[in-house]
């Protein structure tokens, strides 16, 4: 009997890794999960990195090289020699799927600066460098939702640049950027350009918002609010009702008149994907952010161990389109009782952004000190 994660694969929706690391390619972990569970794209980003390059010694030959060959390089050069490396070879392992699927998944996603997350202009310049630099069909260059992001996704998707979307968090900001993504390819296609290799993805996080929302619930509760018994009954439900009616909004919109003349071009839909998808709460599921988001036309990113546990006991059903009525009642009731999605949301947001900026400087800071060690 085949895996579950293979079998999630045949559902509808792709299994990808949200994880990388030298020593785990080098071994043939990788390829094994593409082998035997059907595993067809990988996710990075500076916490995956810091915890990869900053620990242990399976960079230290290359940081050595490096350095060797290039005396005087920065502190970010050597960053991205090293996370190149790792990306293409990634990509390469993907490769056999990218090719099978015809270009419709297979991609490994490398993220641009996060110290760029606010400006237009230097994230578009980042995109197009690193997308050089790695030089490979099946590379996604992941860029944020951000209001800056915006307008930098809707210029590399008419330069021809698969985007991942990362930390999206609220159903507008989503919606925003897949308008993005579908300009950049009108604009590409009143050019005369061809439309039918470039592939996005939504990255939509769900366990921070339940970590937040239920944080405020908890503590409402304690207080004795008047509202507990209401309040209990929306907890660690609004994050899958969130993406549940995202996920309605791109049913509707592949349907439309206006998605139908790029789908004739050999458009590809951009995909939500769910991200964040580790349980944060030990009272929940291990497997709840995966069992409660399974819909054809997704992804959904998972860390290994949410990925051992969904192939040891997950439960495989078409969940994601499940009681739409009941996902939005929830939404109705967070909104009743004045939980404030949208300000959550849009804290969210501030928040990933530093949280990759901190783990980013955190890896700098480690990668300069083995840096002097191999200078020495």
């Amino acid at each position: 009997m085949s895996s579950l994660l293979k079998q999630l694969q045949e559902s509808g929706q792709a299994p990808w890794l949200d994880f990388v690391d030298r020593t785990f390619l080098k071994e043939g972990g990788l390829r094994k999960l593409v082998e035997e569970d059907g595993l067809t794209g990988v996710t990075s980003n500076p916490s995956i990195f810091e915890k990869a390059m900053g620990q242990g010694t399976a960079y230290d030959d290359q940081y050595k090289a490096f350095v060797t060959a290039n005396p005087g390089a920065s502190v970010v050069e050597t960053y991205e020699a090293l996370a190149v490396k790792d990306i293409q070879d990634a990509c390469d392992t993907l490769r056999p799927v990218f090719d099978r699927l015809d270009g419709k998944d297979g991609y490994v996603s490398l993220e641009v600066s996060p110290y760029l997350a606010n400006d237009t202009d230097k994230t578009i310049a980042e995109a197009r460098r690193l997308s050089k630099m790695v030089d490979r069909p099946n590379l996604m260059i992941k860029v944020p939702g951000t209001k800056a992001g915006v307008p930098a996704i809707r210029q590399l998707i008419e330069d021809g640049i698969s985007i991942n979307v990362t930390l999206l968090f609220a159903r507008e900001a989503y919606i925003a950027v897949a308008m993005a993504f579908v300009e950049g390819l009108e604009a590409r296609l009143a050019k005369g350009e061809t439309i039918d290799r470039i592939a996005s993805v939504a990255s939509f996080f769900v366990s921070r918002i339940d970590s937040a929302i239920d944080k405020k619930i908890d503590e409402r509760v304690a207080a004795g609010d008047k509202d507990a018994d209401a309040l209990k009954a929306v907890r660690g439900k609004v994050a899958i009702a969130n993406a549940k009616l995202a996920y309605q909004w791109y049913l509707d919109f592949v349907k439309s008149d206006r998605w139908k003349k790029l789908a004739a071009e050999g458009a590809m839909p951009q995909r939500l994907l769910w991200a964040s998808t580790g349980t944060k709460d030990p009272s929940f599921p291990d497997t709840l952010y995966i069992d409660a988001l399974i819909g054809p036309d997704t992804v959904n990113t998972i860390p290994p161990k949410t990925m051992d546990a969904f192939r040891d006991h997950g439960t495989l059903k078409q969940t994601l389109t499940a009681d739409v009525p009941g996902a939005e009642h929830v939404l109705a009731e967070t909104d009743r009782l004045g939980l404030d999605l949208p300000g959550v949301t849009a804290k969210l947001v501030e928040d990933g952004v530093k949280l990759f900026a901190d783990a980013a400087d955190t890896l700098l800071g480690a990668i300069e000190a083995k840096k002097a060690k191999a200078e020495a």
